[in-house]
């Protein structure tokens, strides 16, 4: 698995990867910003509508403060959704370069195929965020419990989304992980996302690590 990381982080030096990672940074940074503005408003028009006369200011602040607290849990539900629109010019370019054999026996799901999976990923990581909440807030005081069990739930999450992504276009029998593998690379994967900064790089990583894992356990000398 390690291996595969390594090969992952290697292929930013490729232009085509770079490029995908700008445009999955720029277009997570443009969600949290809209969805910024969205919860000001809601906010704002909550305290208008109970009657409290507020310039803005304390609607802005509350909206930063809640979208700060669910950062860690959206953050990857976005980021991951995101990466999904790309994923298959990620596995086109990295098939491509390292593994032509599975590159041609493989089929490419369609856009809307890769839509539906992408929506639920999303409703998948916000159901089971979701049921992991109480859990979240009880183990809050411990101080490292919560993010535990954060990292437990997302690493599962993570590694069948990378697993599927695969799956969808080589079937099953072809790409599908051990479980060893999935969780391995899963947490690896939410492991960098809770890290500042290399939370932009990783979705699109882990992707292209995921394309290494899957095929033939190296048995194609990757260059």
């Amino acid at each position: 698995m390690l291996r595969a990381i390594s090969f992952g982080f290697a292929s930013l030096s490729d232009k085509g990867i770079m490029m995908i990672l700008i445009r999955v940074m720029l277009l997570t940074l443009l969600a949290f910003v809209l969805l910024g503005i969205g919860l000001w408003y809601a906010i704002d028009s909550a305290f208008h509508y109970f009657g409290y006369a507020d310039d803005g200011g304390l609607s802005a602040v509350a909206a930063i403060a809640m979208l700060a607290l669910s950062g860690l849990v959206l953050f990857r539900m976005v980021a991951v959704a995101i990466t999904w629109v790309f994923s298959d010019d990620i596995i086109d370019i990295i098939e491509a370069k390292h593994y032509p054999f599975e590159a041609a026996r493989g089929k490419r799901p369609s856009n809307w195929q890769s839509a539906k999976m992408g929506l639920r990923s999303a409703m998948r990581a916000l159901g089971y965020n979701l049921l992991a909440l109480p859990f979240y807030l009880i183990l809050l005081v411990t101080g490292i419990g919560a993010p535990l069990v954060f990292l437990g739930v997302n690493a599962l999450l993570l590694g069948r989304d990378l697993e599927d992504m695969l799956v969808a276009r080589h079937g099953h029998h072809l790409a599908a992980f051990g479980k060893g593998e999935r969780l391995m690379l899963g947490l690896a994967g939410a492991a960098g996302m809770m890290v500042p900064l290399l939370q932009f790089v990783v979705p699109v990583v882990a992707t292209a690590s995921a394309v290494h894992m899957a095929h033939g356990k190296y048995r194609v000398k990757v260059t």
